[in-house]
């Protein structure tokens, strides 16, 4: 890891696929999100690099900036099926903070090693120079990982 990059694992009992199927749908993003930010998305499952959706983001959960309901874009930036997908988000915000989140799964006796990631290393030095890094917390990312667990152990 480097200081511009959080990443945290953990042992899933479920198959890779059954996991990635999840990530690669927007509710299943919505369904996993430790914030309470994302209240829905609207969009079908991505299949490819370049793919996108939308998500519908409510900042009232952190309470820390008025922003209201606003709309984000998510971007695929890397998937290999059953294997890693990445993203980056489009928001309000210029320029693009430019940072990227992902999941690296490989599997495992007991089920799959999920690695989940936020990386701000190719950020636009504007976000860097203000020192908002990171923006998601190593905890958050621990959240999200246990969440996904037990959603994808119950079938979804």
């Amino acid at each position: 890891m480097t200081s511009e990059r959080l990443e945290v694992q953990r042992t899933i009992t479920a198959d890779p696929a059954t996991i990635f199927r999840l990530l690669c749908d927007p509710q299943g993003h919505v369904a996993i999100d430790s914030s309470g930010m994302l209240m829905d998305a609207t969009g079908e499952p991505v299949t490819a690099v370049g793919d996108s959706f939308v998500v519908h983001m409510d900042r009232e959960a952190l309470n820390d900036y008025p922003m209201g309901r606003y709309d984000v874009t998510v971007t695929i930036v890397t998937l290999v099926p059953d294997r890693e997908i990445a993203w980056t988000v489009l928001g309000q915000i210029r320029p693009p903070i430019g940072q990227v989140y992902g999941y690296v799964l490989e599997p495992v006796e007991d089920g799959t090693l999920a690695t989940s990631y936020y990386d701000w290393s190719n950020s636009d030095p504007v976000w860097k120079e203000a020192g908002i890094f990171p923006v998601i917390s190593e905890g958050a990312l621990r959240a999200t990982l246990g969440i996904l667990a037990r959603t994808v152990t119950r079938g979804g």
